[in-house]
């Protein structure tokens, strides 16, 4: 959902708005809409647009980062019933219709929730520009999976184990970004990232004293500011 908030300041406005929604700061993305510099006649003030998180598209992105196949023991890789097979025949038949060949197998078993690993010498295509193409596949697997009558049945793809591997990058990425701000004393932008994505870089940079974060940009896919406290961007 969206709101608005106007403070005498972007930091007053968002602690406005975190107070009012009783969130914590990194359960919104705050888009800036309006500016009033102080002037001799007028008080200055920020107005800014928050935008809430849905819990199912954080849980659902949680599940993508911390699904570690490799974490799990092997499950089958054959499929063990009707649904199983059409799904590994779907994300395999989509593959070859991409152009490249790859091998699908079914990772591990849970409720509600299969893994399904693809093993390809086109992996870093099939994974594409911060996972994209990666999404992209496994958002048309769980539609196929509703058009299967099991809406119920979240499908997690991964290979390479990439979603671990973008997790671990994304924490280092955070922490080297902090150190450049507090050592440069001006604000970074980062890359445009998912809702989780976003998340891991607010939650990461959390306690560290003198840097604060905020999300800009509109859509799924908006970017992340890293802050020196007590200056302006």
């Amino acid at each position: 959902m969206t709101y608005e908030f106007e403070g005498k300041n972007e930091k007053d406005a968002i602690e406005k708005a975190a107070a009012e929604l009783g969130l914590e700061r990194d359960e919104f993305d705050v888009e800036i809409i309006e500016t009033q510099k102080k002037t001799l006649f007028k008080n200055g003030y920020v107005k800014i647009r928050v935008h809430t998180v849905a819990d199912t598209t954080v849980k659902e992105a949680e599940d993508d980062y911390n699904s570690s196949f490799s974490a799990r023991e092997p499950a089958n890789p054959i499929p063990q019933d009707e649904f199983e097979k059409k799904i590994v025949e779907f994300v395999s038949d989509v593959v070859s219709k991409m152009g490249y060949e790859a091998t699908v197998d079914i990772a591990f078993r849970e409720d509600k929730k299969i893994g399904i690993k693809m093993s390809s010498s086109a992996s870093s295509i099939l994974i594409g520009r911060k996972g994209k193409n990666l999404d992209a596949l496994q958002l048309l697997a769980n539609v196929y999976a509703g058009h299967l009558g099991r809406e119920d049945m979240r499908i997690i793809l991964d290979t390479e184990n990439y979603r671990v591997r973008r997790e671990e990058t994304l924490v280092h990425i955070a922490y080297n970004t902090a150190d450049k701000v507090r050592t440069s004393k001006k604000s970074i932008l980062l890359e445009p990232m998912n809702p989780f994505e976003r998340r891991l870089i607010h939650t990461t940079l959390n306690d560290i004293p003198d840097v604060e974060t905020i999300s800009e940009g509109e859509g799924l896919y908006k970017q992340v500011r890293v802050i020196y406290k007590g200056t302006g961007f």
